[in-house]
């Protein structure tokens, strides 16, 4: 049976579900991971819930079929279904690993109380993260164990490439394809993925659980 990471895997290498206007809905990957991963002209919904509960919601959604996955009614009644709460749908971008060393200097906190780490580790398994003059740079597992980044830019440091700079540097450092998320809204930072070789590859919503395990 196909499984989430199957299709990230192959989404990463470059191979994307048909693009037939169908959902595809597979089980979480595990209980703190589910959502709805939107791609060209087709949906991954992972959750546990009822397969036919959920195409029943996509019929009853009234927009373009093509658009019900991440209409706000189905993304309602799909968390009222499920109990959970979400932020926002997010872009989602891949990039391969380079090679080298990161070329700006990275010191690795190992403070679990940091704002940083603490706000990762609410999403991520084993995270890791390094500050550089100005921001900080975070590595963990996410959604069906994919490795994800996050950076944080010091408002004093913005404007000056250091985001590109610190996502350039996590790709060095990961060894994998890593995955990124960010807000459609946030174009500075959609910039400075794709200008850092991140390529978009669709749009995700995440379920939170109200109270993480």
């Amino acid at each position: 049976m196909e499984t989430l990471r199957d299709v990230l895997d192959a989404a990463a290498a470059g191979r994307f579900p048909p693009a037939d206007g169908t959902t595809t809905v597979l089980p979480q990957p595990s209980p703190r991971d589910a959502g709805v991963l939107s791609f060209t002209a087709h949906t991954v919904v992972f959750t546990d819930e009822d397969p036919e509960w959920i195409h029943r919601a996509l019929r009853s959604v009234d927009c373009d079929p093509l658009a019900a996955s991440l209409n706000p009614r189905f993304l309602t009644a799909l968390l009222d279904r499920t109990g959970r709460t979400a932020e926002t749908i997010d872009a989602v971008l891949v990039a391969d690993p380079l090679p080298g060393e990161p070329t700006c200097a990275l010191r690795e906190i190992e403070d679990p109380a940091h704002p940083r780490i603490a706000y990762a580790r609410r999403r991520r398994d084993g995270v890791r993260a390094w500050a550089a003059h100005g921001g900080v740079l975070a590595l963990g597992r996410g959604v069906a164990g994919r490795l994800e980044v996050s950076v944080e830019v010091d408002e004093a440091a913005r404007h000056r490439g250091l985001g590109r700079l610190l996502v350039t540097a996590a790709r060095q450092l990961a060894g994998e394809p890593l995955w990124a998320q960010a807000a459609p809204g946030n174009a500075r930072g959609l910039r400075a993925f794709q200008a850092a070789g991140y390529r978009p590859v669709g749009a995700e919503l995440l379920l939170q659980r109200e109270t993480p395990a």
